[in-house]
């Protein structure tokens, strides 16, 4: 079973039915106070998806301790709030954004290409919602910068070989490219847990 930690965030349902509908339903939502969450191992997810939400990594229920316990165990996908609580996992700092970005597309730019981003262009429109974003220093040499605005702001990040991804665009969103979407869904879904290298 795949399991999206839902955030608090009004896309959260947005999120969890295009991961349904590309993997025929296979995805369960727990808030990110579920006491279920300190079970979780219990239930043997395949993928974990990290919602967007509001505020800070740090103050997201058990977010940070989803991220603790299951680095290099599980494929981990974060999405906006949860692509921050990956840099802060991997000791990075999350600043205020260069620009208050809420509800508007920009250009997203590959620099880094990963398995996350397989059979996507180059360049692609994608939704934000944010007003804090990964800062480029201090990260982890464990993290790469996969995707970057025209303003150099961050737009994806991995630690492939432990098979954790983050983006802080909305794959969900309208304004998002539709195909590219579902492309990172899909690569995200295909990505098991026997290729980490941990």
């Amino acid at each position: 079973m795949n399991f999206l930690i839902d955030n608090y965030d009004s896309f959260s349902y947005n999120l969890s039915q295009l991961i349904g509908t590309l993997t025929n339903g296979n995805i369960k939502v727990l808030k990110n106070d579920n006491s279920k969450i300190d079970r979780l191992s219990e239930l043997n997810p395949e993928h974990i998806i990290l919602s967007p939400g509001p505020g800070r990594p740090e103050n997201a229920g058990k977010l940070m301790d989803v991220l603790d316990q299951f680095i290099g165990k599980v494929p981990i996908l974060g999405v906006c709030l949860g692509h921050q609580a990956i840099a802060e996992a991997y000791g990075g700092k999350v600043i205020h954004a260069k620009n208050l970005m809420h509800g508007k597309p920009s250009d997203v730019t590959l620099i880094h290409r990963t398995k996350l981003f397989a059979n996507c262009p180059n360049v692609f429109p994608a939704a934000r919602y944010h007003s804090l974003a990964v800062a480029h220093g201090p990260l982890s040499p464990d993290l790469e910068i996969d995707a970057v605005t025209d303003d150099q702001e961050i737009m994806a990040i991995s630690d492939e070989q432990r098979a954790v991804y983050g983006v802080q665009f909305h794959p969900e969103s309208i304004m998002t490219d539709e195909e590219v979407a579902k492309q990172i869904i899909t690569n995200f879904i295909a990505i098991d847990a026997h290729s980490i290298q941990a």
